[in-house]
């Protein structure tokens, strides 16, 4: 890259220091304050911020999209609107005027402490940045040449610092900072595209006609599951975050209409880059570099450090608001929990929550070596095991005693853990050939509709 796209990427992480530096947190500061902004955010700032924060896999979609094209937008996208907008019919208000701070806040509400236990844990696992920290790492060896290690270090770093000071506060800052960015990025390369090779008629010509299909050339099966795995949407921790911290339910439900319009658009932007990433570069040897490829072969000096800038602010407002949520689920909803300490070391605890989460986010990629592999698999374990105590804790009046729900927990994400696991000892298939997701789900139906009752005046009194 010319000095100058450094240089502007320099700019950039001096913007985000100074932005995400602006309001610190004191050592008084309330859980409220810290984990949820004292429960002021306004639509403008919600929907900036959840857009940002849940769009972070930019290489997987630029894989996804170079491999498969138009199916990334009904695969990677379609399934996970759908979830959105189920999630702001049912969900958006109730979570805003339950005056909870986390989901496992919910679970001891409804359940009890043991339950919302195991979903803190689950919960903890599921928001580690692993992915994320992997395509940090990966986006500074393209853009810098530098190993991959010191691209993570460096990339969490700079997308970890101020939130040790600032908390949810500074994340929303600096989300704002960064969604006025990613959109800005793709638009210029995909016009920069349109402008250099043609339309849809050059597409058309230069890509295999699988690229035009809602299946890419997958099966329905494995484009199914990635319906399923959507759920995952109904208790994604920074959704219900965003809900707790707005000024009102109504806030909390727009939001999300208004930002899944925005995904949309964003989803319009990164498949038709990584289709035209194909048909001018098809023979890349690695899919997951589509997008800085194609822009170094586009783009001029100047532009090109606004793509990059793009594709960081994408990636690192996911990392910031993954990580936050992991540590304040480690410090308030676990060791604070566990050890009945005093809700005034929660920002004391949360930092340290911090460090131990940036260190467990290298550990999943000695396992995974993709980024799209590590979706699958805490999304085939975490759903099952949270998705219908949670979502009936909100929803319905049928609850699930303590007990059951316990179990509901722990089994169902077990026997999806096991199954996931089957594949190393079966030739790299699941156990009858069936994915991970759908037993941990069924067994969790199965025990709410043999044990859910019908909550009473009388039962809620007992709690």
């Amino acid at each position: 890259m010319h000095y100058i796209d450094n240089a502007i990427i320099i700019l950039y992480l001096g913007i985000l220091l100074f932005v995400g530096f602006k309001k610190r947190l004191s050592k008084n500061s309330s859980a409220t304050e810290l984990i949820v902004g004292g429960r002021m955010l306004t639509l403008p700032a919600f929907v900036a911020s959840l857009v940002s924060t849940w769009y972070g896999g930019i290489l997987g979609v630029g894989e996804y999209s170079y491999s498969y094209g138009l199916s990334n937008w009904l695969a990677f996208g379609l399934p996970y609107y759908l979830a959105a907008f189920f999630f702001a019919i049912f969900l958006a208000k109730r979570a805003r005027e339950s005056k909870v701070l986390t989901i496992p806040d919910k679970l001891a509400q409804v359940y009890d402490k043991k339950t919302a236990l195991a979903g803190s844990v689950i919960i903890y696992l599921m928001t580690v940045p692993a992915a994320y920290v992997l395509m940090l790492g990966t986006l500074a060896q393209y853009l810098f040449g530098w190993d991959l290690w010191v691209g993570i270090v460096v990339g969490s770093l700079f997308s970890l610092v101020y939130i040790f000071v600032g908390g949810f506060n500074s994340v929303v800052r600096t989300d704002l900072f960064q969604f006025g960015l990613m959109f800005a990025g793709f638009i210029v390369l995909l016009i920069t595209l349109y402008l250099t090779y043609g339309g849809v008629e050059f597409l058309q010509s230069n890509l295999p006609e699988s690229h035009f299909t809602w299946h890419g050339g997958n099966s329905g099966s494995y484009i199914a599951v990635w319906y399923v795995i959507a759920l995952a949407t109904l208790i994604e921790p920074t959704f219900y975050q965003r809900c707790y911290a707005a000024k009102t339910g109504k806030i909390a439900k727009n939001g999300i209409f208004i930002s899944i319009a925005f995904w949309a658009f964003f989803d319009f932007l990164t498949t038709s880059c990584g289709m035209y990433a194909r048909a001018v570069l098809p023979n890349l040897e690695n899919a997951v570099g589509s997008y800085p490829a194609i822009a170094m072969e586009v783009l001029p000096v100047g532009l090109l450090g606004l793509f990059a800038l793009a594709m960081l602010a994408t990636v690192m407002s996911t990392v910031d608001s993954y990580s936050f949520v992991a540590a304040s689920t480690f410090s308030r909803d676990i060791v604070m929990k566990i050890f009945k300490i005093d809700e005034s070391k929660t920002t004391h605890y949360t930092r340290i929550g911090l460090i131990l989460t940036s260190l467990l986010a290298i550990v999943p990629l000695f396992i995974f070596d993709s980024v799209i592999e590590i979706w699958k698999f805490f999304g085939s374990v975490g759903t099952p095991a949270l998705l219908v105590p949670v979502f009936f804790s909100f929803v319905g009046s049928k609850r699930l005693p303590s007990k059951f729900a316990f179990i509901s927990i722990m089994l169902s994400g077990g026997v999806s853990l096991a199954w996931y696991s089957s594949k190393y000892f079966l030739s790299g298939s699941y156990w009858l050939s069936v994915e991970p997701i759908f037993p941990g789900l069924i067994i969790s139906l199965i025990i709410f509709f043999s044990f859910a009752k019908k909550e009473t005046a009388t039962t809620v009194a007992h709690k």
